[in-house]
């Protein structure tokens, strides 16, 4: 029974994000092209999205679920979680952006979910504003190499997070996304001052933390 209930939640969220979230993106791409990497591409964008994005949703919530004993409310904020790392993941994928407009709710739920869940408050507040400021250091340093919604995108996890995950969440993404960029400079033809999109290996890194913990 419980099987069921968790599968029938999965697949009610992964349909309902899906189509919110299709609908999010494609409304954003439109009032923000001027901000996109590549706004030719939207359209092609699009249609592939629609067909990938719920059995992908479906698939997390689901394994998410079905390795969680109680349906608590710790575990609808870890459904949102999962929710808005996919869609960061997307657009940073799609278009080498991560809107605030988008960042905004999830650092709230962050805040929300530490204070609901009794960690210590400190601790994530910490997180956020070293790793934001760290972040906006190497901004600096690399001119460019990391961007603004990187930075927002550490600081919104800091509060999820804490410094110790943030701290492994941090290293990993940095070591497969230098792998990643290794790989395109020498198959690819890439080159060292061609933009790259450093968020999708935070985010993949985030949630390989929440489902391997």
């Amino acid at each position: 029974m419980m099987f069921v209930l968790k599968m029938s939640m999965a697949i009610i969220c992964a349909v309902a994000g899906a189509l919110g979230g299709n609908c999010w993106l494609e409304k954003l791409y439109l009032e923000k092209r001027d901000v996109l990497t590549f706004p030719h591409k939207i359209s092609n964008q699009a249609k592939k999205r629609r067909q990938f994005l719920p059995p992908l949703l479906g698939m997390l919530f689901a394994f998410y679920l079905l390795s969680e004993n109680p349906l608590t409310p710790s575990v609808i904020f870890s459904l949102i979680y999962i929710y808005f790392l996919v869609l960061f993941t997307i657009t940073d994928f799609e278009q080498q952006v991560i809107f605030d407009v988008m960042q905004l709710p999830f650092a709230l739920c962050g805040l929300a979910f530490c204070l609901f869940s009794g960690f210590p408050l400190l601790n994530h507040l910490t997180a956020a504003l070293g790793g934001g400021v760290i972040f906006l250091v190497l901004a600096i340093l690399t001119r460019g190499g990391i961007g603004g919604g990187d930075i927002k995108l550490i600081a919104a996890l800091g509060l999820w997070l804490g410094t110790t995950a943030l701290i492994d969440v941090v290293a990993f993404g940095f070591i497969a996304g230098g792998i990643a960029a290794f790989i395109l400079m020498v198959f690819m033809h890439k080159k060292r001052t061609d933009k790259f999109a450093y968020g999708p290996y935070f985010t993949i890194a985030a949630l390989l933390q929440l489902f391997l913990k």
